[in-house]
């Protein structure tokens, strides 16, 4: 068979002059020369069946065909005589009052025989109400017109293609069901809605197809389907067909969801690769598949306390080293691991297992790859036509036109479409940064101001406005979180309030204060306090997510272990003492996978994690440390009721540096509870360390990073301590303490 750029080689479309078009007397020159050279905006309108005065005329254009009957019910089969040697076929069967049902029995050289029901006697799939929402972007379930899909047409079983392409000149199907030759299956252009429609009978799911596109000026190309939902294994990039017969189980799990608040809900997500988490080293070293990942992460999630997970771009993408963030299939499940149906099966055994699903989305910008969406009809159609405003420099991608309608149509759709068909509980937008302004990543000169000659991209905030409004209207207790790491303001607040409307964002800031902390010997730490208590000058202003991502990871930058200074011990005390102060801190948590057992090396996305490293003493303690930060997380509404408010904060001491000593509450407004820590970010153990506290009585330490259950040196303060009326700190009470080296202390007050 061959491939679609072989087969444009070798089909040539026709000099129709070459024609003598005078034999159809009822097809004007100009359609019969626009229909040869596959450039004819409805090939309906020639081919199929006609009803005339005297009967029915039947056309058919089948190139290389010898012979073509036509097949009609309790008739004999009748002979379509071909016309000027171009591939058309037509009979008239006299006396006839309608069309009936008929099929084509076609002869090629050889003596090959097929029979096939004519894609040109089916009404159109799209109905004008569609087409319409389609325009005005306000269309609620786009998904299911575009794109391919199974349907049945009067009876008959077949597929229903549907494409956006309004400056080309023509659209064909192609695939492995016809030999890829574009010259079979010519859609029509519906109106002047730019939008292509072909009905194609008696084929099914599997089957591999793409766009043959007819630019304006005569180039052609092949591309993939936007509105695939499956596409072949990368590097092949043809799109697949696909129907889902998969049933979730996850009743309770989503009816509990619509009623949670996820702002005062306990969050701590664990950020991972699907391709790199574990593989199978027997078998070529493989990743795991979604079916296989199934029956291992769910339980693993579980034990470790997580409460959601959330995955770097499911979605389909050429490119393996972009780890999905240039995606070329927006309503696609990457391949790589089985089919969408497989990866709903993985996130319906997730939420039986309460946990969460976060699917990092990419709209600012997607590749350039050929078969892509860049220049899809030969024009700027998804991208901004100017590169000023339309490529992206930093990552050599297009932008989308957030100003056209059916952009923005087509990307709310992406959005609705992973929340509705497979569940996922909130989308992480990757790159908002490079969305809202339009010098992002330019220099002087390489961009155009906006009307008001500012540098915000208004067309790409109004996207996003529309996108939060709509998400959160139609899909209640979900997550949107924004990767933004500039100081526009109002990210996470309301669009009714002035902000962007989404729910969560991450704090840039905080984390990379944070680090630069930590990397730092203790003796130089007292130098860089302000690193460490910097970001609860801020902390309100938006609803933050404390992200210690898979970007900080790679690069050079040093897995998150191998980041501490130090020698082994310290190593691991410090990273347990930082996972201890954050899990403490106001805001939701995210950790990128590795990070909760010390994986040493950088992630690659080409290896599996380090789990032989669960079997040293140290490594295993500090993954016990994860699985009883989160337990304690979950339980402790201190920890996360009042995340994004005052309220939920107040400060013991921030102002302790040549101690590397910080102390501070969490509390729970609602119910009162609180929790009090206390972190110790050098190597030597603090005696009789006192810290002002709110009330007398006995303080349980529920957690110490230092204990030996982690690998620690366990020192502490035998699991309690009386509080004295001693004023300390602007509080009435105090407690004396043992602080642990390179460590971390949680303390709950007594009950009223």
């Amino acid at each position: 068979m061959p491939s679609p750029e072989q087969t444009l080689e070798q089909f040539r479309r026709p000099d129709c002059r070459d024609s003598d078009s005078r034999s159809f007397s009822t097809i004007s020159d100009d359609d019969l020369c626009s229909l040869l050279q596959l450039r004819h905006h409805d090939p309906h309108s020639i081919l199929g069946a006609h009803p005339t005065q005297r009967g029915v005329l039947f056309r058919a254009f089948r190139p290389d065909a010898q012979k073509i009957h036509l097949l009609l019910d309790g008739k004999a089969p009748r002979e379509m005589r071909e016309r000027a040697e171009a591939g058309m076929f037509e009979v008239l069967v006299e006396g006839l009052g309608e069309v009936p049902s008929y099929k084509l029995q076609v002869q090629y050289p050889g003596d090959y025989i097929v029979t096939i029901q004519s894609p040109y006697s089916f009404p159109p799939t799209l109905g004008d109400l569609d087409i319409y929402l389609w325009r005005e972007n306000r269309h609620q379930r786009i998904w299911d017109k575009m794109g391919a899909h199974v349907r049945e047409l009067d009876g008959i079983r077949g597929v229903a293609f549907t494409v956006w392409a309004p400056s080309a000149a023509g659209v064909s199907v192609v695939g492995n069901f016809n030999s890829w030759d574009g010259r079979l299956d010519m859609m029509r252009m519906m109106g002047d809605s730019g939008v292509w429609e072909l009905f194609i009978p008696e084929v099914d799911e599997g089957l591999i197809y793409k766009y043959e596109v007819h630019a304006a000026d005569g180039s052609i190309f092949m591309k993939a389907d936007p509105f695939a939902q499956a596409m072949e294994i990368p590097p092949a990039t043809g799109s697949k067909v696909t129907q889902s017969t998969y049933r979730f189980e996850d009743e309770r799990w989503m009816s509990a969801r619509a009623n949670r608040n996820p702002l005062r809900s306990p969050m701590s997500i664990y950020e991972m690769h699907l391709g790199s988490w574990r593989r199978v080293p027997e078998e070529a070293n493989r990743p795991l598949t979604y079916r296989e990942l199934a029956q291992q992460l769910p339980a693993y999630l579980s034990d470790l306390g997580f409460t959601h997970v959330e995955f770097l771009p499911v979605m389909e993408h050429p490119f393996a080293g972009s780890w999905g963030y240039e995606t070329s299939g927006y309503f696609a499940p990457t391949s790589r691991y089985g089919t969408p149906d497989d990866l709903r099966y993985l996130f319906d055994r997730l939420h039986q297992e309460n946990i969460g699903i976060i699917l990092d989305w990419v709209p600012a910008h997607f590749p350039t790859d050929a078969f892509s969406l860049g220049r899809f009809d030969g024009s700027a159609l998804y991208e901004h036509i100017d590169p000023r405003q339309g490529f992206q420099p930093e990552w050599h991608t297009y932008i989308f036109n957030f100003a056209r309608d059916e952009v923005r149509s087509f990307l709310l759709g992406s959005a609705h479409y992973w929340l509705e068909e497979f569940h996922a509980d909130g989308l992480r937008v990757d790159a908002v940064s490079s969305m809202l302004y339009l010098d992002y990543a330019r220099k002087a000169g390489q961009w155009i101001p906006n009307e008001y000659g500012g540098n915000e991209n208004l067309a790409a905030v109004k996207f996003l406005k529309e996108l939060n409004e709509q998400v959160y209207a139609q899909h209640p207790g979900v997550s949107m979180v924004a990767e933004e790491s500039t100081s526009w303001p109002g990210v996470s607040r309301p669009v009714y309030l002035g902000g962007l409307g989404f729910g969560f964002k991450w704090d840039m800031g905080w984390m990379h204060d944070t680090l630069e902390y930590f990397s730092k010997e203790s003796v130089h730490r007292r130098y860089h306090h302000r690193d460490l208590t910097f970001g609860l000058m801020y902390a309100w202003f938006e609803n933050f997510i404390l992200s210690l991502s898979h970007d900080e990871v790679v690069y050079g930058k040093r897995s998150l272990l191998d980041k501490m200074p130090g020698d082994r011990w310290q190593k691991f005390a410090n990273l347990r003492a930082l996972l201890g102060y954050i899990w403490a801190r106001s805001g939701k948590k995210l950790l990128f996978m590795g990070a909760e057992f010390g994986q040493w090396r950088e992630w690659n996305h080409e290896a599996s994690l380090d789990w032989h490293l669960l079997a040293e003493p140290d490594h295993r303690g500090l993954q016990d440390l994860m699985r009883d930060l989160n337990r304690v997380y979950r339980s402790s509404p201190a920890l996360w009721q009042a995340d994004h408010e005052a309220a939920g904060f107040e400060w013991i001491d921030a102002n302790d540096p040549d101690e590397n000593v910080i102390s501070f509450i969490r509390r729970a407004p609602e119910s009162g509870d609180e929790l009090i820590c206390v972190c110790n970010f050098s190597p030597v153990v603090r005696t009789w360390y006192r810290v002002g506290v709110p009330k007398r009585g006995l303080y349980r330490e529920v957690l110490n990073t230092d204990s030996a259950l982690y690998g620690g040196s366990n020192v502490g303060n035998a699991g309690a301590v009386v509080a004295d009326d001693i004023a300390w700190h602007a509080f009435p009470n105090s407690v004396s303490l043992t602080l642990p080296p390179l460590a971390t202390l949680w303390l709950v007050p007594p009950s009223e």
